[in-house]
């Protein structure tokens, strides 16, 4: 504790800069891995949602037959063509896959990293409540990504490839819409996993308690239910299939910020009575 006492600021930033290249390199390793193997990733991975036998709607075809709904759930065919219509758009969509594979599969390690240069500022309390936290991190960041990638995405594309306002409208997707829409998602569902992470920190820090959480309940339903009506195809199942595990989230954000909330004032106390001994 005293050498990190006694270093300035410029060396954190030089503890800082080591960390996130060793991350960036790891990172670096899983993109170049990905990019050679661009041709395999995209034709089993970064398409695959857009593909009517994808596990996804396997499953939701064997549910529909299971609960006595037929083929009504079932995607038969997904009318989807994919164009390129830049000259570098290709190239540039082969980096930019390969680029958040790498990042995926490097988070971890990441988040590892920044662990380690945070830790040493601690308490020795305050790291011993923090135990598992990168794993906690980690986790809910892969589930997020495979919620994003298995549920998430396939609705998605799915509702915007049959949607049509005319007949005369044909769609054809440009790669980089495609790519960057599947990306959006699939990120956008693993910082949404993000959830408890973030209320526990708020609420540790004053910002949010669990009564301001409860209040708004009946508002974050209502904004669970526009997500899940946008991002899927029009019908109960498929937008319950999305709110239901966002509703949880949101749940086990508030039991979280509960634990922390009531922990809080438990120590205040504490400290108020040791002060008042003295």
């Amino acid at each position: 504790m005293s050498e990190e006492k006694e270093m300035t600021f410029l060396d954190h930033l030089e503890e800082l800069r080591w960390h996130l290249m060793r991350s960036f390199t790891v990172i670096f390793v899983f993109m170049i891995v990905a990019f050679v193997g661009a041709e395999w990733i995209f034709s089993n991975v970064v398409f695959a949602p857009a593909k009517a036998d994808f596990i996804t709607f396997r499953y939701l075809c064997d549910f529909s037959n299971w609960v006595g709904l037929g083929d009504k759930l079932c995607v038969v065919d997904i009318p989807f063509k994919v164009q390129s219509r830049l000259m570098t758009g290709q190239f540039m969509m082969q980096l930019t896959a390969s680029f958040v594979i790498g990042l995926i599969f490097g988070f971890p390690y990441l988040c590892w990293e920044l662990w380690k240069f945070i830790r040493p500022g601690l308490h020795n309390k305050e790291q011993k409540k923090s135990r598992g936290v990168v794993s906690i991190v980690s986790f809910l960041f892969l589930l997020g990504i495979a919620f994003g990638y298995f549920i998430v995405t396939p609705m998605t594309v799915y509702f915007l490839s049959t949607y049509s306002i005319s007949d005369i409208v044909v769609n054809e997707f440009d790669i980089t819409s495609y790519v960057s829409t599947v990306v959006s998602l699939v990120f956008g569902s693993g910082a949404l996993f993000q959830l408890p992470v973030i209320i526990y920190f708020l609420t540790k820090i004053g910002l949010v308690t669990p009564h301001f959480l409860r209040k708004y309940r009946k508002h974050s339903i209502v904004i669970i239910l526009i997500i899940a009506a946008i991002v899927t195809p029009p019908d109960p199942f498929s937008q319950t299939i999305i709110a239901i595990p966002l509703y949880m989230l949101f749940e086990i954000s508030i039991f979280i910020s509960e634990r922390v909330y009531k922990r809080k004032l438990r120590e205040e106390q504490e400290e108020e009575l040791k002060s008042s001994r003295v």
